[in-house]
């Protein structure tokens, strides 16, 4: 598994978890900072080179490449502001999204959450 830090990039997290995600074909699962992405199998290995290239291309996609650092350390990658900047764009989703560690099901809502994670446990 490998952790991705977005706490510099709040505001365009999720768009950032869906390219890379698709880009190294990986099961992405969302938290409050950061970003997880698991293999299909258990045999596999993401290839953090090709998740760091991903994360570089998003953030030169959208203007913001020579802001940002992507720093690897171990299975952590973080994106770190270079100047002190982070970016302040309005979120279409201002709301918390909950996540599933054994699915990937997402939901706004605690509640619903906490129902759906009482089914793997049944």
């Amino acid at each position: 598994m490998l952790t991705v830090d977005c706490k510099d990039i709040l505001p365009i997290q999720r768009e950032l978890l869906i390219y890379v995600s698709d880009q190294v074909a990986a099961i992405p699962t969302l938290k409050n900072h950061q970003f997880t992405l698991s293999t299909f199998d258990d045999h596999e290995k993401i290839e953090i080179d090709v998740v760091i290239t991903s994360i570089k291309e998003f953030l030169d996609s959208i203007g913001e490449g020579h802001n940002f650092a992507v720093i690897c350390k171990d299975e952590m990658i973080t994106i770190s502001s270079v100047n002190g900047k982070t970016i302040e764009r309005e979120s279409p989703m201002t709301q918390e999204m909950f996540s599933c560690t054994h699915c990937g099901f997402v939901t706004r809502y605690q509640v619903e959450m906490t129902t759906h994670m009482r089914m793997h446990y049944l």
